[in-house]
């Protein structure tokens, strides 16, 4: 099999959302499996849950050679570190991320890549889903988000966790030092406009997690620790 596309899914205590994830990512393989031009790879990111076990019996069953596990020691170091471990591992040329818990559907991943194909210079494009259908006081956060990084950073930088995030290896290679943590996203848009790529985004349908609660935002208490860390790591980058 000859990849271009690689797609990083980090999963941090997934394990009763691996099985779906996998069977709906298996559903995009195309039948004549000579024309598969992409990997899956799924990072076991610390995960203190019976994620491993999930992964050795769904790796077992036939056709899934288009999967990948990449693991991460427990304790996990956090979300971007996942995701980076992933992408470092990932044999594509294009790359993309998206998440584990079922609130994105797969195949958006699949017509971001289309996205930046179609791109007039792909090595400099990113291609980002926009959240849509999304509860009022979640999106009052992404648009109260957008305005503090407008004002510290001096980017528009629209729904900054949008997901998927989709772009050339060359955007990779300028990310010189990644953060650990959900600040991730907003890195990579920043590193992006910064050095003039192309935003392009797309509408996606935001769903409800199928199983779990969110990693970081599971209460009030959690949601605005990260709200402080993300408006910390702004200025951070402003210097």
């Amino acid at each position: 099999m000859s990849v271009r596309k690689s797609i990083v899914v980090p999963c941090y205590n997934e394990a009763k959302n691996l099985p779906n994830l996998i069977a709906r990512f298996e559903a995009l393989v195309p039948e004549d499996r000579a024309k598969l031009d992409w990997e899956l790879l799924l990072v076991n990111n610390g995960s203190t849950d019976d994620s491993a076990q999930v992964f050795e019996a769904e790796l077992a069953k036939p056709g899934r050679d288009f999967v990948k596990v990449v693991t991460v020691p427990s304790p996990n170091v956090g979300y971007g570190h996942g995701i980076v471990t992933g992408l470092r591992a990932a044999r594509g040329e294009l790359l993309a991320w998206t998440h584990a818990d079922g609130q994105t559907p797969p195949k958006d991943v699949f017509r971001a890549f289309d996205m930046l194909e179609a791109a007039a210079s792909p090595e400099r494009t990113l291609v980002k889903g926009r959240r849509r259908a999304r509860p009022l006081r979640d999106t009052l956060f992404t648009m109260g988000m957008q305005v503090v990084a407008f004002a510290l950073l001096h980017e528009s930088l629209e729904d900054i966790n949008g997901q998927p995030k989709c772009f050339h290896r060359r955007l990779f290679e300028l990310c010189e030092n990644p953060p650990t943590d959900l600040s991730l996203d907003l890195y990579f848009f920043y590193v992006a406009k910064k050095n003039g790529f192309t935003v392009r985004t797309f509408d996606v349908h935001f769903g409800d997690r199928e199983h779990g609660e969110s990693k970081w935002a599971f209460n009030y208490k959690s949601k605005a620790r990260n709200i402080a860390r993300s408006v910390t790591y702004m200025a951070k980058l402003r210097g």
